[in-house]
């Protein structure tokens, strides 16, 4: 049984690479032309890096993987949330899954062939690598979302306050916006990237109200929803938008300082468990340890010696 599996994965490997090495580097098409005296156009002439070669080999593999329209339409979110805009990010989203599907229930077949262990709990843990393959990547796109939505989060209150201060000096919003954009593309890239988005939409012809929306709809953060609800009501209704941004940076910053405080609250309680398995363990060895050595040395010795 070792010997076939690891004749097939050969095999695989070999074909892959094979298959790889056909159509990234041998090139017979360049050798006719040079035979023929023919002139290699431009794109013929570019070298093909392996990363490239790699990524046109995923999303050929996506190809291949029926979805349904709505998961579709979920992951393409999740993708743009977590900063791939690329249209072909899902078919690379996809050709992953169906990769690691693959190799890594080989590596595990591998791994427990020559085990003494029951078949069953064999087949559960090659089992296990397959689903790990499949779901694996829609998992670290999902923490690739939350992350860089905290990121987004991060840089919204420098980004709101330098709006306020922009808005207020005689800036119009689109321009503010842009300004924005600009100062913060260095501390907070997200952020910038997100307002650059919203500036090229409405560029592109895109009203203002549909590009704030479609800005809350990308990013999917709390506090971004609420700016952009504020600045299409300002817009609806005719208020200043100085006046609205002033007040909802003080709304902002007065809801920061009572979550900084409630984690603060919640500091102690949340040390109890590090310190009654962590801390006191190491007190009692120091304490207590020196007299229990001292004990077994000196004083059972002494008590059977009577």
């Amino acid at each position: 049984m070792p010997i076939v599996l690891s004749v097939l994965v050969f095999v695989f490997l070999v074909l892959t690479i094979a298959a790889l090495g056909m159509k990234f580097w041998v090139r017979p098409k360049e050798a006719m032309e040079r035979v023929s005296g023919s002139v290699l156009s431009t794109n013929d002439n570019a070298p093909n890096h392996p990363s490239l070669a790699l990524i046109e080999l995923l999303k050929k593999w996506g190809t291949l993987l029926p979805a349904n329209p709505k998961d579709v339409t979920t992951m393409q979110r999740r993708l743009i949330r977590a900063g791939y805009r690329n249209e072909n990010a899902l078919k690379i989203l996809y050709g992953a899954k169906i990769s690691l599907a693959v190799i890594l229930p080989l590596l595990a077949t591998l791994a427990v062939a020559n085990s003494a262990s029951d078949p069953a709990n064999k087949f559960l843990f090659v089992l296990a690598a397959v689903a790990m393959g499949f779901f694996g990547p829609n998992e670290w796109v999902k923490i690739k979302s939350q992350r860089r939505q905290k990121q987004l989060q991060r840089g919204l209150s420098n980004g709101l306050d330098l709006l306020v201060v922009c808005v207020e000096s005689g800036l119009g919003l689109d321009q503010a916006v842009v300004q924005v954009a600009k100062e913060l593309e260095h501390a907070h890239p997200e952020i910038s990237e997100e307002f650059t988005m919203v500036t090229l939409e409405m560029k592109a012809g895109k009203r203002r109200v549909e590009a704030l929306r479609n800005l809350a709809e990308r990013t999917g953060v709390d506090d971004l929803k609420k700016l952009v609800a504020v600045l299409i009501q300002a817009d609806r209704f005719g208020t200043g938008v100085a006046a609205s941004l002033r007040g909802h940076a003080d709304f902002m910053r007065v809801q920061a300082r009572q979550v900084a405080e409630e984690k603060a609250a919640k500091l102690g309680v949340k040390l109890v468990f590090p310190i009654f398995f962590c801390i006191l363990p190491t007190l009692f060895v120091v304490t207590v340890g020196p007299v229990a050595v001292k004990i077994v040395r000196e004083l059972i010795p002494m008590m059977n010696s009577i």
